[in-house]
Protein backbone atom coordinates (compact mmCIF):
# COMPACT_ATOMS: atom_id res chain seq x y z
CA UNK A 1 0.00 0.00 0.00
CA UNK A 2 1.23 3.41 -0.94
CA UNK A 3 2.75 5.05 1.87
CA UNK A 4 0.78 7.47 4.20
CA UNK A 5 3.28 9.63 4.58
CA UNK A 6 1.15 11.84 7.20
CA UNK A 7 1.53 9.13 9.43
CA UNK A 8 5.30 8.83 8.46
CA UNK A 9 5.94 12.97 9.41
CA UNK A 10 4.13 11.64 13.14
CA UNK A 11 6.26 8.89 13.58
CA UNK A 12 9.48 11.06 13.53
CA UNK A 13 7.44 13.90 16.12
CA UNK A 14 7.29 16.35 12.98
CA UNK A 15 4.44 18.44 12.17
CA UNK A 16 2.87 18.49 8.97
CA UNK A 17 2.01 21.75 7.41
CA UNK A 18 -1.55 21.45 5.61
CA UNK A 19 -3.11 23.51 2.94
CA UNK A 20 -6.93 23.36 2.52
CA UNK A 21 -9.09 23.68 -0.81
CA UNK A 22 -12.12 25.58 -1.14
CA UNK A 23 -12.44 26.01 -5.00
CA UNK A 24 -14.33 23.27 -6.45
CA UNK A 25 -11.55 22.85 -9.50
CA UNK A 26 -8.65 20.29 -9.91
CA UNK A 27 -6.56 22.49 -11.50
CA UNK A 28 -6.42 24.57 -8.61
CA UNK A 29 -6.16 21.43 -6.49
CA UNK A 30 -3.17 19.99 -8.54
CA UNK A 31 -1.51 23.79 -8.59
CA UNK A 32 -1.63 23.63 -4.90
CA UNK A 33 0.17 20.02 -4.86
CA UNK A 34 3.02 20.96 -6.70
CA UNK A 35 3.68 23.66 -4.46
CA UNK A 36 4.76 20.99 -1.73
CA UNK A 37 2.28 21.08 1.14
CA UNK A 38 2.83 17.88 3.09
CA UNK A 39 -1.12 17.42 2.81
CA UNK A 40 -4.09 18.75 1.56
CA UNK A 41 -7.33 18.94 2.90
CA UNK A 42 -10.65 19.23 0.15
CA UNK A 43 -13.32 21.27 2.34
CA UNK A 44 -16.96 19.45 1.67
CA UNK A 45 -18.75 20.54 4.61
CA UNK A 46 -18.54 24.75 4.03
CA UNK A 47 -18.22 26.43 0.77
CA UNK A 48 -19.07 24.96 -2.66
CA UNK A 49 -17.27 21.67 -3.40
CA UNK A 50 -19.25 18.61 -4.29
CA UNK A 51 -18.77 14.92 -4.21
CA UNK A 52 -17.87 15.07 -8.10
CA UNK A 53 -16.03 17.89 -7.59
CA UNK A 54 -13.74 16.16 -5.07
CA UNK A 55 -13.17 13.23 -6.54
CA UNK A 56 -11.62 15.09 -9.44
CA UNK A 57 -9.82 17.01 -7.13
CA UNK A 58 -8.24 13.53 -5.34
CA UNK A 59 -7.23 12.79 -9.07
CA UNK A 60 -4.87 16.07 -9.28
CA UNK A 61 -3.45 15.49 -5.75
CA UNK A 62 -2.38 12.24 -6.56
CA UNK A 63 -0.01 13.74 -9.29
CA UNK A 64 2.25 14.48 -6.07
CA UNK A 65 3.90 13.01 -3.46
CA UNK A 66 1.30 15.68 -1.43
CA UNK A 67 -1.47 13.49 1.30
CA UNK A 68 -5.09 14.17 0.48
CA UNK A 69 -7.38 14.24 3.11
CA UNK A 70 -11.30 15.45 3.06
CA UNK A 71 -12.96 17.68 5.76
CA UNK A 72 -16.63 15.99 5.68
CA UNK A 73 -20.06 17.56 5.95
CA UNK A 74 -20.97 16.03 9.14
CA UNK A 75 -20.95 12.23 10.89
CA UNK A 76 -22.26 10.63 8.35
CA UNK A 77 -21.75 6.96 7.38
CA UNK A 78 -22.10 7.34 3.67
CA UNK A 79 -19.82 10.04 2.97
CA UNK A 80 -17.24 9.24 5.37
CA UNK A 81 -16.66 5.61 3.70
CA UNK A 82 -16.99 6.89 -0.43
CA UNK A 83 -14.27 9.76 0.65
CA UNK A 84 -12.26 6.90 1.62
CA UNK A 85 -13.35 4.88 -1.17
CA UNK A 86 -12.47 7.70 -3.43
CA UNK A 87 -9.04 7.54 -2.07
CA UNK A 88 -8.77 9.85 0.98
CA UNK A 89 -5.93 9.21 3.21
CA UNK A 90 -7.35 11.11 5.96
CA UNK A 91 -10.68 12.13 7.10
CA UNK A 92 -12.03 15.11 9.11
CA UNK A 93 -15.20 14.96 10.80
CA UNK A 94 -17.17 17.93 12.22
CA UNK A 95 -18.58 18.44 14.98
CA UNK A 96 -17.60 15.74 17.49
CA UNK A 97 -18.82 16.12 20.70
CA UNK A 98 -19.11 12.40 22.64
CA UNK A 99 -17.32 9.33 23.30
CA UNK A 100 -19.93 7.97 21.08
CA UNK A 101 -19.30 10.45 18.52
CA UNK A 102 -15.74 9.52 18.34
CA UNK A 103 -16.53 5.68 18.73
CA UNK A 104 -19.24 5.96 15.38
CA UNK A 105 -16.60 8.09 13.77
CA UNK A 106 -13.58 5.08 14.02
CA UNK A 107 -16.20 2.52 13.00
CA UNK A 108 -17.15 4.15 10.24
CA UNK A 109 -13.87 4.57 8.93
CA UNK A 110 -12.36 0.99 9.47
CA UNK A 111 -12.68 -2.51 8.25
CA UNK A 112 -14.38 -5.58 10.89
CA UNK A 113 -13.38 -6.47 13.15
CA UNK A 114 -12.54 -3.20 14.29
CA UNK A 115 -15.17 -0.95 12.50
CA UNK A 116 -18.12 -1.44 10.28
CA UNK A 117 -16.84 0.35 6.74
CA UNK A 118 -18.18 -1.52 3.82
CA UNK A 119 -15.83 -2.80 1.33
CA UNK A 120 -15.93 -0.77 -1.62
CA UNK A 121 -12.43 0.99 -2.48
CA UNK A 122 -13.14 1.76 -6.79
CA UNK A 123 -10.55 4.46 -6.45
CA UNK A 124 -8.53 4.05 -3.34
CA UNK A 125 -6.96 0.63 -4.79
CA UNK A 126 -6.31 2.19 -7.57
CA UNK A 127 -4.43 4.83 -5.53
CA UNK A 128 -3.18 2.98 -3.06
CA UNK A 129 -2.40 -0.37 -4.25
CA UNK A 130 -3.70 -3.61 -4.65
CA UNK A 131 -3.53 -4.25 -1.11
CA UNK A 132 -5.32 -1.64 0.34
CA UNK A 133 -7.55 -3.75 1.82
CA UNK A 134 -5.01 -5.40 3.92
CA UNK A 135 -3.40 -2.08 5.17
CA UNK A 136 -6.34 0.25 5.46
CA UNK A 137 -7.18 0.45 8.97
CA UNK A 138 -3.42 1.01 9.89
CA UNK A 139 -3.04 3.52 7.48
CA UNK A 140 -6.12 5.88 7.10
CA UNK A 141 -6.31 8.62 9.71
CA UNK A 142 -9.81 10.12 11.38
CA UNK A 143 -9.50 13.05 12.81
CA UNK A 144 -12.68 14.08 15.43
CA UNK A 145 -12.97 17.70 15.48
CA UNK A 146 -13.04 19.27 18.80
CA UNK A 147 -15.14 23.01 18.37
CA UNK A 148 -17.57 22.79 21.06
CA UNK A 149 -18.11 23.22 24.79
CA UNK A 150 -19.67 19.71 25.16
CA UNK A 151 -16.91 18.44 23.57
CA UNK A 152 -14.46 19.73 25.97
CA UNK A 153 -16.23 18.55 28.54
CA UNK A 154 -16.14 15.10 27.15
CA UNK A 155 -11.96 15.60 26.01
CA UNK A 156 -10.95 12.77 28.13
CA UNK A 157 -13.79 10.52 27.01
CA UNK A 158 -13.47 11.19 23.53
CA UNK A 159 -9.37 11.12 23.55
CA UNK A 160 -10.03 7.47 24.92
CA UNK A 161 -11.59 5.92 21.71
CA UNK A 162 -9.21 3.17 20.29
CA UNK A 163 -8.42 3.98 17.15
CA UNK A 164 -8.47 7.87 17.36
CA UNK A 165 -5.50 9.07 15.65
CA UNK A 166 -6.16 13.12 15.73
CA UNK A 167 -7.81 15.49 16.68
CA UNK A 168 -8.82 19.02 14.66
CA UNK A 169 -9.54 22.14 16.35
CA UNK A 170 -12.12 24.53 14.75
CA UNK A 171 -11.04 28.22 16.43
CA UNK A 172 -13.32 29.89 15.08
CA UNK A 173 -16.75 27.39 16.00
CA UNK A 174 -14.78 26.82 19.74
CA UNK A 175 -15.07 30.56 20.35
CA UNK A 176 -18.49 30.48 19.33
CA UNK A 177 -19.28 27.99 21.66
CA UNK A 178 -17.40 29.88 24.31
CA UNK A 179 -18.80 33.35 23.71
CA UNK A 180 -16.00 34.70 22.19
CA UNK A 181 -15.56 36.48 19.01
CA UNK A 182 -15.38 33.59 15.84
CA UNK A 183 -11.41 34.31 14.89
CA UNK A 184 -8.51 31.32 13.99
CA UNK A 185 -5.54 33.46 14.87
CA UNK A 186 -6.05 36.39 17.91
CA UNK A 187 -8.30 34.20 20.10
CA UNK A 188 -9.45 35.35 23.38
CA UNK A 189 -7.76 34.24 26.38
CA UNK A 190 -9.84 31.96 27.38
CA UNK A 191 -10.14 30.47 23.77
CA UNK A 192 -6.04 30.46 24.01
CA UNK A 193 -6.61 28.36 27.39
CA UNK A 194 -8.94 25.49 25.79
CA UNK A 195 -7.13 25.25 22.74
CA UNK A 196 -3.78 24.42 25.12
CA UNK A 197 -5.80 22.00 27.28
CA UNK A 198 -7.12 20.03 24.00
CA UNK A 199 -3.49 19.99 22.77
CA UNK A 200 -1.67 18.89 25.55
CA UNK A 201 -4.84 16.34 26.57
CA UNK A 202 -4.36 14.78 23.26
CA UNK A 203 -0.67 14.64 23.60
CA UNK A 204 -1.21 12.60 26.73
CA UNK A 205 -3.54 10.29 25.19
CA UNK A 206 -1.31 9.93 22.31
CA UNK A 207 -3.39 11.55 19.88
CA UNK A 208 -2.08 14.02 17.35
CA UNK A 209 -3.02 17.13 17.68
CA UNK A 210 -4.49 19.65 14.89
CA UNK A 211 -6.04 23.39 14.21
CA UNK A 212 -6.99 25.90 11.48
CA UNK A 213 -4.88 28.87 11.53
CA UNK A 214 -5.09 31.85 9.26
CA UNK A 215 -1.20 33.37 9.75
CA UNK A 216 2.27 31.47 9.32
CA UNK A 217 3.40 33.06 12.64
CA UNK A 218 0.64 31.16 14.80
CA UNK A 219 0.85 28.67 13.43
CA UNK A 220 4.96 27.97 14.02
CA UNK A 221 3.87 29.27 17.96
CA UNK A 222 1.05 26.40 17.84
CA UNK A 223 3.64 23.64 16.38
CA UNK A 224 5.83 24.86 19.36
CA UNK A 225 3.18 24.33 21.97
CA UNK A 226 2.81 20.37 20.41
CA UNK A 227 0.23 20.61 17.63
CA UNK A 228 1.35 18.58 14.84
CA UNK A 229 -0.66 19.31 12.24
CA UNK A 230 -1.57 22.89 11.00
CA UNK A 231 -3.60 24.59 7.95
CA UNK A 232 -3.22 27.53 6.90
CA UNK A 233 -5.25 29.71 5.08
CA UNK A 234 -6.77 28.28 1.70
CA UNK A 235 -6.45 28.47 -1.88
CA UNK A 236 -9.49 31.20 -2.09
CA UNK A 237 -7.59 32.95 0.99
CA UNK A 238 -4.38 32.69 -0.66
CA UNK A 239 -5.45 33.79 -4.43
CA UNK A 240 -7.09 36.90 -2.76
CA UNK A 241 -3.99 37.66 -0.52
CA UNK A 242 -1.95 37.74 -3.57
CA UNK A 243 -4.41 39.29 -5.83
CA UNK A 244 -4.94 42.41 -3.24
CA UNK A 245 -0.36 42.32 -2.79
CA UNK A 246 -0.11 42.55 -6.50
CA UNK A 247 -3.15 45.60 -6.72
CA UNK A 248 -1.62 47.24 -3.78
CA UNK A 249 1.77 47.50 -5.47
CA UNK A 250 -0.09 48.75 -8.87
CA UNK A 251 -1.81 51.57 -7.23
CA UNK A 252 0.11 52.75 -4.95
Amino acid sequence: MRENRLRTLWKQDKAAVNGWLAIPSSFAAETMAHQGWDTLTIDMQHGVIDYADMLHMLQAISTTPTVPIVRVPWLEPGILMKALDAGAYGVICPMINTREDAQKLVAYTHYAPQGTRSFGPVRASLYAGADYAAHANESIVSFAMIETRQALDNLDDILSVEGLDAIYIGPSDLSLSLGCKPVFDDVDPLVAQAMNHICERATAHGVKAGVHNGRTDVALARIAKGFRFVTIGSDARLLAAGSQAVLADMRA
